[in-house]
């Protein structure tokens, strides 16, 4: 049988049924959503990065940790920033949940070849993101009151060595954790999880997508903080901390986090120190 033997449209247009039989396979449309949704986050970044700066100084503003003078407590920064923390979550934590939603599409994919009716990855990805959106939101306030307090500057970058430090240590320590492994446990035993609570209903594969959010969220909300000591908009920090936590998922161990505790710790020293 080939691929899309189970999924022939004979009723529509040749092409409309060849697109129709690409779309019915949940793999295919969870690789696409994993691409699609973080490359329009590091293309809504990169257009920011673009237009504080110029097209002269790119490599600049990828260093820098600051983005103009946009935390105004109006409601026009607060959208703008919320929109910021938006394309960040989709940039740095879309990847880090591609094993996830690739699993529930594998499994999805072998109940569609079987004619068992399935609910598409978006419906999982939405409620991963709904987790996610919240949790910047959360974040945009967070950078309101820091900004309010002085510890970060207008520009978004911190104002303190002994904050920075802080946030480094206390990203670290988090490293070690209880929580910090439950919920790392979670996201890298997605098969498990959805075995053992599979939906065939767009509310139900909503929800799913809900837990798997708060997992992700329990497991690395810590490292996602960082980004107030380094610079909000600091995108090489925000591509290295999201490869980090997407290789903490894909199952590289116990031990890695930890050394990625320990180098936290001692970089938040070093900010006191200096």
């Amino acid at each position: 049988m080939t691929e899309t033997a189970g999924h022939r449209l004979p009723h529509l247009p040749p092409a409309a049924a060849r697109l129709g039989a690409v779309f019915a396979r949940p793999r295919r449309v969870a690789v696409v959503c994993v691409i699609a949704l973080a490359g329009l986050g590091w293309l809504y970044l990169g257009l920011l990065t673009a237009g504080m700066t110029g097209p002269g100084s790119v490599w600049a503003a990828l260093c820098s940790s600051t983005f103009g003078a946009v935390s105004t407590p109006d409601a026009s920064g607060f959208v703008l920033v919320a929109l910021m923390w938006g394309a960040m979550t989709l940039a740095m934590m879309l990847p880090s949940a591609a094993p996830m939603i690739l699993t529930y599409a594998e499994i999805a994919d072998t109940a569609a070849r079987k004619g068992v009716a399935v609910v598409s990855p978006f419906v999982l990805a939405a409620g991963y993101l709904a987790v996610w959106f919240g949790f910047a939101a959360l974040a945009t306030t967070a950078q309101y009151v820091l900004t309010r307090a002085a510890l970060l500057e207008p520009t978004m970058a911190s104002a303190s060595g002994v904050f920075s430090g802080a946030v480094f240590i206390i990203a670290g320590a988090y490293q070690f954790s209880s929580l910090k492994h439950a919920c790392l446990r979670q996201c890298r035993a997605p098969f498990q999880f959805f075995f053992s609570n599979w939906q065939t209903t767009p509310r139900g594969v909503f929800k799913l997508g809900l837990r798997q959010g708060l997992f992700c969220v329990g497991c690395c909300w810590a490292m996602m903080l960082v980004m107030f000591a380094v610079g909000v908009m600091n995108v090489i920090w925000m591509a290295a901390l999201g490869i980090v936590m997407t290789m903490e998922k894909m199952g590289s161990g116990k031990r890695f986090s930890q050394c990625i505790g320990v180098a936290l710790i001692l970089a938040g020293v070093v900010f006191i120190a200096i």
